[in-house]
């Protein structure tokens, strides 16, 4: 009976997440689509693919975070009634997505030369420069998405997006099967073939949604009267001013997730592929962690709106619940296929590359076991901050990643990964340090205030 009030929410928590996980899993696997086919020209086209996409998760960070301003401002909109203020909040929001992707791919392009100066193998920089222009370009698209994306999960729609995804990644693949390897008679252009199929996917992503949201009733109360010329500079302050602290929260944890590339890059080309292997598989699982965060985000923002601070709670508990009980099978899939996962990467027939391959193998293999310990805290993490965003809670959360993920997970990851023996586990260790302490300091302020909202 002590459980029956949190397990009952999971038959709805599941399915307004499960089209929200199988969209970030679609971006997820057309990674792994993308690393397996590169990894199949060798480990340094798959480390060069690493570095450059480190840049772009990055700039990506800032403008997904800004983004997900617009959905509990929509959830809480919706259940006020109050369409006006939603339809406000989606035009404004895709107003200020626009600008960001322009801005952060003119920032990428300043910030390339940095790649010379990092210590990076350079036959690995060499391949990663020309890849790195067409996928900086294709974070406006992607970004501009994500505003559309945000506002149809605001009004609790969660399968659209998810469509638009599946569309998006199907195409993506096709091309990277046809201009990677030059099948059919197209160009073999290799990891220049994977840029080109991320750039045209994500720009046929935002083409998708945005036709699919004008013809649904749904949102024709939210899309009809849209005057992008007309800019109130109160709710766009309103946007940033939520937006800029999630900004900043996901960047600290994608930066730390980056500085590990280019610290195994400083290892070597074999420690930075590995690095990337298990970057992707631990992405994938990471993936569900965030369906149930967006889940979390509008339950909670949706009670919110209707001042229902009891049920407010219980709800997000119980998404905290079902996440926990998620995260240990996935550790266990990870310990028991720690080996055998890892092989996917890589053309393990090739002699040419057999010693190179060899060694990616071993050290992906144990980054793997690091990757299962982390899966709990990680997958709890997201969530909570989901549950936080629903509040409109986002500074001190903000404090608190940039108190977990740099001030304990960087320098750990930085001392074991350079000044010990560990290497590339080093650097994963901190990482588990850092989640872990993200998890636990983000449900105590979880805890805190909605403790107070109830008493209030």
């Amino acid at each position: 009976m002590l459980f029956k009030k949190y397990t009952k929410e999971f038959k709805y928590n599941l399915k307004l997440s499960f089209p929200v996980i199988l969209g970030m899993l679609g971006h997820t696997f057309v990674a792994f689509a993308d690393n397996v086919m590169v990894g199949q020209l060798g480990t340094a086209e798959l480390a060069a693919v690493s570095l450059g996409n480190s840049f772009v998760f990055i700039a990506m960070s800032l403008g997904i975070g800004f983004s997900t301003a617009i959905t509990p401002l929509v959830a809480e909109a919706d259940t006020s009634g109050k369409i006006n203020e939603g339809r406000s909040a989606l035009k404004h929001g895709v107003i200020l997505c626009t600008l960001l992707g322009l801005i952060l791919f003119g920032i990428i392009l300043l910030a390339r030369p940095l790649m010379y100066h990092m210590n990076q193998p350079q036959e690995v920089v060499a391949l990663a420069m020309p890849y790195l222009n067409l996928v900086a370009f294709s974070l406006v698209p992607l970004i501009i998405f994500q505003a559309f994306k945000q506002f149809s999960e605001g009004l609790s729609q969660t399968k659209y997006p998810m469509y638009a995804t599946v569309i998006a990644n199907v195409v993506n693949i096709t091309l990277n099967y046809l201009l990677i390897f030059g099948t059919f008679g197209f160009p073999k252009m290799g990891i220049i073939g994977a840029a080109i199929g991320t750039l045209v996917s994500r720009v046929i992503m935002v083409i998708f949604i945005w036709v699919l949201l004008k013809s649904k009733e749904k949102f024709k109360p939210y899309i009809s009267g849209l005057n992008f010329k007309s800019i109130e500079k109160s709710i766009m302050q309103k946007i940033i001013n939520l937006g800029y602290p999630s900004a900043l929260q996901m960047f600290f944890e994608v930066a730390i997730f980056t500085s590990t590339i280019w610290i195994s890059g400083v290892l070597g080309k074999n420690a930075q592929a590995a690095n990337q292997i298990a970057l992707n598989l631990s992405s994938m699982t990471f993936m569900v962690g965030m369906g149930l965060g967006v889940a979390a985000m509008i339950r909670v923002g949706n009670q919110k709106g209707m001042l229902n601070f009891k049920e407010l709670r219980r709800i997000a508990q119980s998404l905290f619940f079902l996440t926990f009980l998620l995260e240990i099978v996935f550790a266990a899939i990870f310990l028991i296929f720690y080996k055998v996962l890892p092989t996917f990467y890589l053309d393990i027939d090739n002699l040419a590359n057999q010693l190179d391959n060899t060694e990616v193998l071993f050290l992906a293999a144990q980054l793997l076991i690091v990757a299962a310990f982390f899966q709990i805290s990680d997958g709890l993490q997201v969530v909570v901050l989901g549950a936080l965003r629903g509040l409109q809670d986002v500074k001190v959360p903000m404090v608190i990643t940039f108190i977990a993920y740099w001030l304990i997970g960087f320098p750990i990851s930085y001392y074991l990964g350079i000044h010990t023996s560990l290497g590339t586990v080093g650097i994963w260790i901190g990482l588990l340090s850092g989640l872990t302490a993200s998890a636990i300091m983000l449900y105590i302020r979880f805890n805190k205030e909605t403790k107070k909202m109830i008493v209030n």
